[in-house]
């Protein structure tokens, strides 16, 4: 910026940092686009337990999908704080590697070590997805976040869609063998490496990196502290934004609304992410053909992902008092949920059991912009990130128990079709806690109108009487 002649400020031209931001997102969600692109996903279950592996059902529901939740938990907490520390880059180029070593696993590993080493690193996946997520907000102004966020959603859910009918495709028409799958997935993912490399480096992160180049109106979004009074060095960890944060989070838990939708994020989560993991194991039980021709499990991630894409954004058009009917809706979904959770498992009939997990994953997706919303309605960036950081680490606690107990060998080491019975009833447990919550609401609601009616009722009753003629006023 410089001053003319005549005293006007001349600002620089903004088209090229507009151009060079908007260049910036666009990269980051083809990247995003492309990291999607695995083919073999899909159709992993179906791999382990084929004549390419030859893993037993037994083996591979009770001694190598545990090691997914188990090793989700240990790298969580790490992998969050590491994304902001390093600013987001290292962890993304981490997340490549953890592809790559995945797939390299898969093509290459012949012990049930090497496939829980392969659960490891998609452990390590899938918590780096919070790099993907937050580096967006890096990149823009405030004022965008809505919408850049929106893009880098829909370009990770074109993603998915586009491998699933990708992987479909080869399976079904070219009669792809799934070796084959998983080495064009490899090839995929050292793609997606590449492009992790030549993403740029930010100046700033939510927590560690702030003062690099937080705005001031940034800043401002936290409660300040009382006072402009300089801060000793012993205490300048208590005048910290995190740590003020930590204060705020134990406030603000007990807003109900938060409170609520945090508590479906932790426990509905938790049983969906089950319900992913060993969903295939069930399709491979109810229908064990040897035909890879006849395994649509592709098409059917495809048609879950669309329609759960149909069903979050139809999710910002609901427009209801949700103070009053959050409750009711949380409790009639996961009704819902769980009476697809039963016929999933009490069918015979694949295209049924399809059907119901392609409706069970849209009712979810269907909730999470409205949690999301109503969660950080009033809440700063800094303060949202940090209360879904703890709400995903204990909805991970939570799989995990769940997962010792019911899955691993080391616990009760249940089938399928037993574990699936016990996700009806965690299912069917919530949605009558959700619907009892709805109706104390409602009958709290009720008691407080009735004062108010009476009080509505005797006013205008002393306005009629002192409006008739003759009437007396005391």
């Amino acid at each position: 910026m410089s001053i003319e002649e005549d005293g006007s400020v001349k600002h620089p031209p903004e088209s090229t940092v507009d151009q060079r931001w908007k260049f910036l997102v666009f990269y980051l969600c083809f990247y995003g686009f492309m990291s999607q692109i695995r083919p073999g996903e899909s159709f992993i279950t179906p791999y382990l337990l084929g004549a390419d592996k030859n893993f037993t059902r037994v083996e591979v529901t009770n001694e190598i999908t545990p090691v997914l939740s188990y090793s989700y938990m240990a790298v969580l907490v790490p992998i969050f704080l590491l994304t902001d520390y390093l600013r987001y880059k290292p962890v993304l180029v981490l997340q490549s590697l953890s592809h790559i070593s995945i797939w390299l696993l898969l093509i290459f590993g012949t012990s049930i070590l090497a496939m829980q080493f392969m659960e490891f690193f998609y452990g390590i996946t899938m918590a780096a997805r919070v790099a993907y997520s937050s580096y967006i907000f890096s990149l823009v102004t405030p004022s965008h976040y809505q919408r850049m966020a929106s893009y880098s959603r829909s370009a990770v859910l074109m993603g998915v869609f586009t491998s699933s009918v990708l992987g479909q495709l080869c399976v079904t028409v070219g009669g792809t063998p799934f070796m084959t799958l998983n080495y064009i997935s490899l090839g995929f993912m050292l793609v997606g490496l590449i492009l992790t490399l030549f993403l740029e480096q930010p100046k700033r992160s939510l927590f560690f990196n702030r003062s690099a180049g937080a705005s001031s109106s940034e800043l401002a979004g936290m409660h300040p502290v009382r006072g402009a009074l300089a801060v000793p060095a012993p205490s300048r960890w208590r005048s910290s934004a995190l740590f003020r944060m930590l204060q705020e989070l134990s406030t603000i838990s007990r807003l109900p609304q938060l409170r609520l939708w945090s508590l479906w994020w932790i426990f509905n989560s938790a049983g969906y992410y089950l319900i992913l993991y060993y969903v295939q194991i069930l399709w491979n039980e109810v229908y064990p053909t040897t035909d890879n021709s006849r395994v649509y499990n592709g098409g059917v991630d495809a048609a879950s992902t669309l329609l759960g894409a149909i069903t979050a954004f139809a999710a910002g058009y609901v427009k209801i008092r949700w103070v009053r009917w959050s409750a009711l809706v949380i409790g009639g979904v996961t009704a819902f949920q769980a009476g697809l959770l039963l016929l999933m498992n009490s069918t015979s009939n694949i295209w049924l059991c399809y059907v119901a997990y392609i409706f069970f994953r849209g009712s979810y997706q269907f909730l999470v912009p409205i949690a999301i919303f109503q969660i950080a309605a009033s809440l700063s960036k800094e303060l949202c990130a940090l209360v879904f950081g703890v709400n995903t680490f204990f909805a991970t606690i939570l799989k995990t128990i769940i997962t010792i107990i019911i899955a691993d060998k080391r616990g009760l080491g249940l089938s399928v079709h037993p574990q699936f019975y016990v996700y009806f009833a965690y299912f069917t447990l919530l949605a009558a806690v959700y619907l009892g919550a709805a109706v104390c609401v409602a009958v709290r609601h009720h008691w407080r109108k009735v004062p108010q009616e009476l009080a509505l009722a005797k006013e205008a009753a002393g306005k009629e009487s002192s409006a008739e003629p003759g009437s007396v006023q005391v």
